[in-house]
């Protein structure tokens, strides 16, 4: 075995990609949700689904990145699991809308038009987020203790974030009097975003 697979150890006694795919779970249910909901009361807006989703959607691609230590990769069979789960789950979801409400994909996954003058800053967010955990793991190490435990916190903080933002999105919001300004929601998914893609960039 060699020496990497021997010194480091997995976020929560994981299989490595177990995380990341758990983490791609939590993006791609946001959509499947986001798809199935009802139709909104005549009164309200159109559902579109947030700009930040869809930049949270490419690290999904990630789960698939190849690991250098394939000796433990293979061992496992739990994070090929959680990549069927996303995989199976998402293209159930699409052929049940596209079967029974087939316009409501492109009207719901269609980004508010308001929205589109944010992709700089959110794109900003993803590299941001993405590079700061590349260079975390190339200054520290990718076997030093420091590195592995600030990527753990990292990974639980961005699975918690991703846990919140479903249930904020389509449990809170709907019930609020005064919704979020524009700003403080673009300030919310530039953190929830910065954190998932600093997770993704250290595993990768």
């Amino acid at each position: 075995m060699s020496t990497a697979a021997q010194n480091e150890f997995h976020p929560y006694g994981l299989p490595m990609g177990t995380v990341r795919g758990f983490l791609s779970v939590l993006i791609c249910s946001f959509f499947w949700i986001f798809l199935i909901l009802p139709e909104p009361p005549p009164d309200q807006p159109p559902l579109k689904a947030p700009l930040g989703h869809f930049f949270l959607l490419t690290l999904v691609f990630l789960a698939f990145a190849s690991q250098p230590i394939t000796e433990l990769r293979t061992k496992s069979i739990l994070p090929w699991l959680m990549r069927v789960v996303f995989v199976g789950g998402s293209a159930a979801v699409l052929i049940y809308v596209g079967s029974t409400n087939p316009q409501r994909i492109s009207e719901r996954l269609t980004p508010n038009p308001v929205e589109i003058t944010e992709w700089p800053v959110l794109l900003a967010c993803l590299a941001g987020g993405f590079g700061t955990g590349l260079f975390l793991r190339f200054v520290l190490g990718r076997n030093s203790h420091l590195f592995m435990t600030i990527r753990a916190w990292v990974g639980v903080i961005a699975m918690l974030l991703l846990l919140f933002e479903t249930i904020f999105q389509f449990v809170i919001i709907p019930n609020m009097t005064n919704k979020p300004t524009v700003e403080t929601m673009q300030a919310w998914e530039g953190v929830l975003i910065a954190t998932v893609a600093g997770y993704f960039g250290s595993r990768t």
